[in-house]
């Protein structure tokens, strides 16, 4: 070897050697990150996840709780107004804040929305709980950035972190959990340096949720069918029928919101009269079916027929309670939905019934959140991967036909689905 070839092979090395220990410490220094946040974020699930099912008893066992909804609806938008600063913007705080960085997201928002969906939960609104997973996740995970030292870039790499935790954790789901904190904010590009910290605090917050015995819902599909032609057409079909499901929610959801600030100027009364359109619904049905999770509907939407109408009161009331100023996410109430609707089209689609409920319960979801991979991933760890395509070809397709929409408001579009680069890296507010 001449002297020349010597010193390049060596250099090579050096090279080779200082990548190496950098890439380590970097591994090392988010595997320790994640796990301190991820006890805080499982555990903040598993909580939350523990109090809702103590809550949702308890109201089907005393149901003349509903009444006091317009009441509780006034007290949670009083107690935001004077105490939740800019806690009130959500899941869109977390966002901009992944973006832009600006000041630190506040503590109080992780006992103000666990407060107020757990408050909506027990007297009848219609609502989830991702929302109320992620601002936990992100409101407790930012607390860490200033004591850790982290930079802007860091400081934005926990915060989708934190985000794949609270996803992973609140529905049990830690590989959908980490995708969707990369595809959330940012509809069509990924930051993949993220991709180690956020599958690390996903898989870690689910284990910490379960050593706490959080449970979470199975569901079943009993009959997959085989992958032909005829299939592929009719799961074609139903994806559009479920991005038309999800942009009408969206867009319902922002219209109703724009209706509630135009009519009523103050924010408690909006919720307080939210409240009562809820109560008269329920009293007017006879039913407490519409409020609340829904989780016993959804199950049984894979196991036998439905009322063919169940996904659009499902959507009103949703759209009603969380427009009005009501807490919680928007996911679980998606899963109803799409379950259900997906059921509904078992009447005219040649596909079996579980299998299009499964299909409408991550479709829909896709489509209202632009987040086609997570919710393929979620559908394969809830179902099983022998519906894999089927599952896929809804997650998809309902995502690239709902159009500029999305429950998420600061979303950007980083690659427009159509390819009109004249959206490109604005926010879903300012398209829709």
């Amino acid at each position: 070897m001449s002297a020349n070839q010597h010193k390049q092979h060596d250099f090579s090395g050096k090279v080779f050697l200082s990548s190496t220990k950098q890439t380590t410490f970097y591994a090392l220094r988010w595997l320790l990150l994640s796990f301190l946040i991820s006890i805080c974020i499982g555990s903040a699930s598993a909580g939350f996840l523990i109090s809702l099912e103590w809550v949702t008893s308890f109201r089907e066992e005393h149901l003349w709780i509903i009444f006091f909804l317009p009441v509780v609806g006034f007290l949670i938008s009083w107690i935001y107004g004077k105490y939740g600063g800019n806690a009130d913007q959500g899941n869109n705080l977390i966002i901009d804040t992944i973006h832009e960085g600006g000041d630190k997201i506040p503590f109080r928002m992780a006992p103000l929305v666990y407060g107020g969906t757990i408050l909506t939960h027990l007297f009848g609104g219609s609502a989830g709980r991702e929302g109320t997973a992620l601002q936990m996740a992100g409101a407790l995970a930012d607390q860490f950035s200033r004591p850790m030292r982290l930079s802007p870039e860091e400081r934005s790499i926990l915060l989708i972190a934190a985000v794949a935790g609270g996803f992973g954790s609140v529905f049990g789901t830690p590989l959908a959990g980490a995708v969707f904190a990369l595809e959330f904010y940012f509809i069509g590009r990924m930051r993949y340096h993220a991709l180690f910290p956020a599958l690390l605090t996903a898989v870690f917050s689910d284990q910490v949720a379960r050593m706490w015995n959080a449970h979470h819902t199975h569901y079943h599909i009993d009959v997959v069918p085989l992958q032909t032609w005829q299939g592929i057409g009719w799961a074609l079909v139903a994806g559009l029928l479920f991005a038309l499901c999800a942009a009408t929610f969206s867009k319902a959801m922002k219209g109703m919101s724009v209706f509630w600030k135009n009519k009523i100027a103050y924010a408690p009364m909006r919720t307080f009269m939210g409240g009562m359109l809820v109560v008269l619904g329920v009293y007017l049905l006879g039913t407490s079916k519409y409020i609340g999770l829904g989780v016993p509907t959804i199950v049984s939407a894979f196991e036998q027929q439905q009322l063919p109408y169940d996904f659009a009161l499902k959507l009103l009331f949703t759209v009603v309670t969380l427009s009005a100023g009501f807490k919680g996410g928007e996911v679980t109430p998606l899963f109803f939905i799409g379950a259900t609707l997906g059921n509904a089209l078992s009447f005219f689609i040649p596909l079996p019934t579980a299998m299009l409920a499964g299909m409408g319960f991550v479709a829909v979801f896709a489509g209202a959140t632009n987040t086609p991979i997570a919710c393929t991933l979620m559908g394969i760890e809830l179902f099983g991967a022998e519906g894999a395509v089927y599952i896929a070809i809804a997650c998809f397709t309902a995502y690239l036909f709902s159009g500029n929409t999305s429950i998420y408001r600061k979303q950007r579009i980083g690659e427009p689905k159509n390819g009109n680069t004249s959206f490109q890296d604005k926010t879903i507010s300012d398209v829709d």
